[in-house]
């Protein structure tokens, strides 16, 4: 079973004829955008093609944190940590959030100063975070045996359980009056006098005043036949979970590999440095806007030519609205886990704490993360197409910022004033000369 097991949610059976706004996937973004609007009491509907949070949004590390985050986005990130600390009680359901701290480790002097640096550009956020020394550390992390010179703490950041979040959202979503639908895709929009009237599903037309698209990996190629300029790649990352074991409390991101306390008793424990990616035909039509990113981050990941290549050039076709689409062929992406990652993961982490090395590995998976070229989500209105919104792109991070996220792109739906300044997450920056990157702070 290389999935995760996610929380059981009943979905609705039937699609309304009307809606405010449709929200094209089910995953963790489309559902808190849907809460927020929801909130407002506007009329919803989230569409998902597969299993609500079926993909990266229960198969992420759970961490919800506003440290080491793009400068960019930590005002979007603090907000979302103070969402999490209240969400039990909004959706009246266990989504595993506790406020249980975060560690970032330095094992060299270089790493320490990356640190400090972030820290002197998040310091106008206010944030919980301090640098730490290496003794100060060991005595947070109980149990280590690895020396380290020093650690970013944030005891303000934590942790959630991917697997039952989403579905603790979509339940409150349906108690709230709006309609969750699962295994029903999304084939294309419906316009009309140059602005969005609507959706095309596989089960008939939907009218609605806005769409959101909150596709994750699938939102490319979503948008593929309307002539937009998204740039998104897919990165394939893995982990594990172990069995019940005395350990350490909270999460904390070592050289190689990184931790975080389960709500079972567990740990879900990853490989924090190395990720997978496969060339693919948007590879080489995006090779310039991912350059710097590239020269950035070459050490960490492992490039390789396979089926995807082949999949892609075939199937990735924009299909008519009446045809079935390849939303419909490939309900879930569910790639393989990568086994030697997630083995040399589990042996670090043994070797830093003695108490990994009795864990049983309950469960190995892998997921695919949409990224862009700066690391930054697109949350973003459309002005060629009125009435479209995207959200999209989160690059790794999309889980842990997503109330917050879901507030923005709710906001930018209704024109209220939006939480945060959302020029950073416009889709024309990739359109209009600014050559977006990557920072180096992270």
């Amino acid at each position: 079973m290389p999935s995760p097991p996610i929380d059981p949610v009943e979905t609705d059976e039937t699609l309304p004829a009307r809606v405010d706004v449709a929200i094209i996937g089910g995953g963790i973004i489309g559902l808190c955008t849907a809460l927020s609007l929801t909130e407002r009491g506007l009329s919803v509907l989230v569409c998902e093609k597969g299993e609500i949070a079926g993909e990266q949004s229960s198969r992420n590390w759970g961490w919800c944190r506003a440290s080491r985050r793009d400068p960019r986005e930590i005002a979007l990130a603090a907000e979302a940590v103070q969402m999490w600390s209240r969400m039990n009680a909004v959706v009246g359901a266990e989504t595993g959030f506790r406020q249980s701290g975060i560690l970032f480790t330095s094992d060299s002097e270089d790493e320490l100063e990356r640190c400090e640096t972030w820290l002197d550009a998040a310091r106008p956020y206010q944030l919980t975070s301090r640098m730490v020394g290496g003794a100060e550390a060991a005595r947070l992390l109980d149990g280590l045996q690895r020396p380290v010179k020093g650690a970013l703490y944030t005891p303000g950041d934590g942790r959630a359980e991917p697997q039952k979040a989403g579905p603790a959202i979509a339940g409150a979503l349906r108690r709230m009056g709006a309609t969750v639908v699962a295994r029903c895709a999304v084939r294309a929009l419906d316009t009309a006098g140059g602005r969005v009237v609507g959706i095309v599903t596989e089960r008939g037309r939907v009218a609605a005043d806005a769409v959101v698209l909150a596709g994750g990996a699938w939102s490319r190629l979503f948008t593929m036949p309307l002539d937009l300029r998204l740039p998104q790649l897919k990165v394939h990352a893995t982990a594990l979970r172990t069995g019940a074991l005395d350990g350490p409390e909270g999460a904390a991101w070592m050289s190689d590999f990184a931790f975080r306390k389960r709500l079972d008793g567990g740990y879900t424990i990853a490989n924090g440095a190395s990720n997978l990616v496969s060339v693919v035909p948007d590879s080489f039509r995006f090779l310039r806007d991912f350059l710097p990113a590239l020269q950035l981050e070459w050490r960490s990941l492992r490039v390789r030519l396979d089926g995807r290549f082949r999949e892609e050039l075939q199937e990735w076709t924009p299909k008519a609205p009446d045809e079935i689409s390849h939303f419909e062929r490939v309900r879930v992406l569910d790639p393989a886990p990568i086994e030697d990652m997630n083995r040399a993961a589990m042996a670090a982490a043994a070797r830093a704490f003695p108490a990994f090395a009795k864990a049983r590995i309950e469960q190995q998976w892998a997921g695919m993360i949409d990224v862009t070229p700066d690391a930054l989500p697109v949350i973003s209105g459309v002005k060629s197409l009125p009435g479209f919104f995207i959200a999209t792109g989160f690059s790794g991070h999309g889980f842990g910022i997503a109330p917050a996220a879901g507030r923005l792109c709710a906001d930018l739906v209704t024109g209220s004033t939006p939480l945060v300044d959302p020029a950073a997450f416009r889709l024309s920056r990739f359109s209009d000369g600014s050559r977006p990157r990557p920072t180096t702070s992270v």
